[in-house]
């Protein structure tokens, strides 16, 4: 152990007088030494040692274990060892000493409950934006938030496109239709006058050729960007190619029907069963559809519109417009009602023709045709109602092939 002597004033020496208190004070603070651990010791001007404090952080070890590691020390000043330290996130960096940190882009302020200085940074979420610094708001329905959620932008409108997988199929089936089609055609016309064709009811075959070249074409207008003119023959040949096809079918079915109820009863041939009668009646039928589209056409007349609701997803950055005409199911479905009703009609028809003499052949098929066409109608119904925005024109289509 090191001892210091403290050398009093000779004049307090000799006379043993009183020691002034002010006097010793100063000669404590003049005094410095080293202690027994070899640290100086000194005093301030109030006579008291400067504290020695170390400095200790609680940390994780390697060994997964916890233990306080000396990281500095204070004397007179901080001595901090920043390399020594660790922080939870593993960030050798220090932490930023504030209550909230400013919120980024997108992002509103949560207030805390009683420390209005503090707040929670919480992010606009699903279709809103940050509207202030306090708030986010819903875009309207035809936008959507852009890349910083500061703002709104519009939703990309997209539509059927020729080089999609829905539009393909449509297309190229309907190619091969066409080509088929012409073929016939062009078959009949050249053998016009011949008399396998004059006995097969050429004028019924032509109707009935012309409707089947308009089920195949309408392809293309169902697949063509939307626009007023398209959406009006949308309307006009959407259900105009089946009528065609089914009013001609029937009146067939109808004539053999009544020939053969007419020979039960009597030797006299019916009434309206020559070729002029039968395009009259054929006409007439076909009359009440294009009607009912002119109907439609004042009360509603064609447009488009932009449909958001189709392919509104749960992320923004992937919801889409989709472009179409304004036609809704209804409509649709009673585009279609009266060709269905024809189709029916002339199933019953070829129901009750399936009995008759094997010289008239053409009966059969058309029963056949008219049962086949019953099935994929009764499945389209579910099949179109139950697809997206963009399957619904090929499946339309497809059904209508």
């Amino acid at each position: 152990m090191h001892r210091t002597l403290l050398r009093l004033p000779a004049s307090a020496r000799q006379h043993g007088h009183n020691i002034d208190g002010k006097e010793l004070l100063g000669h404590i603070c003049a005094v410095s030494f080293n202690g027994s651990a070899g640290t100086p010791v000194v005093f301030n001007e109030n006579g008291d040692a400067p504290g020695r404090y170390d400095i200790f952080q609680y940390q994780i070890t390697n060994r997964s274990t916890a233990e306080y590691r000396v990281i500095g020390s204070w004397t007179n000043k901080l001595h901090l060892k920043v390399e020594a330290m660790r922080w939870r996130t593993g960030d050798p960096s220090l932490p930023a000493s504030v209550c909230s940190i400013p919120c980024r882009a997108g992002e509103r302020k949560k207030v805390v409950k009683g420390v209005p200085c503090c707040w929670h940074c919480e992010r606009c979420e699903g279709y809103h934006y940050q509207a202030s610094e306090f708030t986010c708001e819903l875009c309207p329905y035809e936008m959507r938030p852009d890349v910083n959620r500061t703002g709104c932008v519009p939703i990309p409108i997209i539509k059927l496109e020729w080089h999609s997988p829905w539009a393909i199929v449509p297309v190229f089936i309907s190619m091969l239709g066409i080509i088929a089609t012409s073929f016939v055609i062009v078959t009949f016309v050249r053998y016009n006058d011949t008399p396998i064709v004059r006995a097969s009811g050429r004028e019924m075959s032509y109707v009935l050729l012309t409707g089947i070249f308009l089920c195949y074409a309408i392809t293309f207008l169902m697949i063509a960007t939307p626009d007023v003119g398209v959406c009006s023959f949308r309307r006009i040949f959407l259900g105009l190619g089946m009528c065609f096809s089914y009013a001609a079918l029937l009146t067939k079915t109808n004539r053999i029907h009544r020939i053969f109820e007419q020979g039960k009863k009597s030797v006299t041939a019916p009434r309206f069963i020559s070729p002029a009668s039968q395009l009259v009646i054929t006409f007439s039928l076909i009359s009440v559809q294009l009607l009912g589209v002119f109907v439609w056409f004042a009360v509603d007349p064609p447009h488009t519109v932009v449909d958001y609701g189709e392919q509104r997803t749960q992320d923004p950055t992937s919801a889409r417009g989709v472009l179409k005409c304004d036609i809704s199911d209804l409509s649709l479905i009673c585009s279609l009602g009266y060709s269905i009703l024809l189709m029916v009609t002339c199933t019953v028809y070829a129901i009750k023709t399936r009995g008759v003499p094997e010289t008239f052949n053409e009966a059969k098929p058309i029963g056949f045709t008219m049962y086949t066409t019953c099935i994929i109608w009764l499945a389209f119904i579910p099949i179109f109602f139950g697809t997206s925005q963009s399957a619904e024109r090929s499946t339309e289509s497809v059904s209508i092939l």
